[in-house]
């Protein structure tokens, strides 16, 4: 049969299980309610996500026991993701910093572990003087290998919420399932208010927590400081897997 003259082949490339999502979340397996702009919530992103849990990572491990022995397991999840279909991986928690070289050696496609690798770029924003500061869920267990693990400077003042009323107690203890999202805003605003009180030359926050991004503009509101999340950068890093096709 000949091929009309006015045709065009179209061919469509195979290889991999799923399309249309190329950014993979490893997710901690938690109970928390996962509010629109928590990074665990499907309606926060603008694109469509992929999503693994990694059974046995409950938040407490990862963030106050320093992930022990569950390297193996997120590098397990990873490669699943990729299987799957994911170009590139991020995590749904902060800390895991400490696994960012791992697991970008083992997957073999761009990784992300962490909101704190913001801080470098952040930096180079800023006016001589100045310097950015850290809102992470647990300032006593943030260790030097964590932030080293992410680029950041050890010096870097970071304050927790461990003292708070709500935000810590549910997210990291699961002392229950449901959460006041009034009381937990009001935890991160207030560790906010505290890093900048004690350290005037923060001219800009990152927030370390990927629970945070619901209450960074509240956070911003307060202290007239520009805030960054997990949503700023994994928005950012989205943009390379499938920039913008301007017609």
């Amino acid at each position: 049969m000949t091929t009309p003259a006015n045709s065009s082949s179209r061919i469509a490339r195979g290889g991999k299980a799923i399309y249309g999502a190329p950014l993979g979340i490893l997710m901690l397996e938690a109970r928390f309610p996962r509010i629109p702009g928590d990074m665990g919530n499907g309606t926060t992103w603008p694109f469509p996500v992929l999503y693994r849990v990694v059974n046995g990572a409950s938040p407490e491990k990862v963030v106050l026991k320093g992930a022990a022995g569950l390297l193996p397991d997120f590098i397990d999840a990873a490669k699943d993701l990729v299987r799957l279909g994911a170009e590139a991986i991020t995590t749904n928690c902060g800390f895991l910093s400490l696994f960012q070289k791992e697991i970008a050696a083992a997957v073999g496609v761009p990784v992300a572990t962490s909101s704190l690798m913001q801080v470098p770029w952040v930096q180079a924003t800023l006016p001589p003087g100045k310097r950015v500061g850290l809102v992470t869920v647990s300032g006593s267990t943030l260790t030097p290998a964590h932030l080293e693990g992410a680029g950041v400077p050890l010096d870097t003042p970071l304050v927790g919420t461990e003292n708070g009323k709500e935000f810590f107690r549910v997210l990291i203890k699961a002392e229950k399932d449901d959460m006041d999202v009034g009381l937990a805003e009001r935890d991160v605003v207030e560790a906010g208010k505290l890093l900048v009180a004690k350290n005037p030359d923060v001219g800009a926050i990152v927030l370390e927590c990927t629970n945070m991004p619901p209450y960074a503009a509240a956070l911003q509101a307060e202290v007239g400081l520009p805030v960054y999340d997990i949503y700023s950068m994994i928005t950012w890093f989205h943009a390379g897997l499938r920039p913008r096709v301007f017609a």
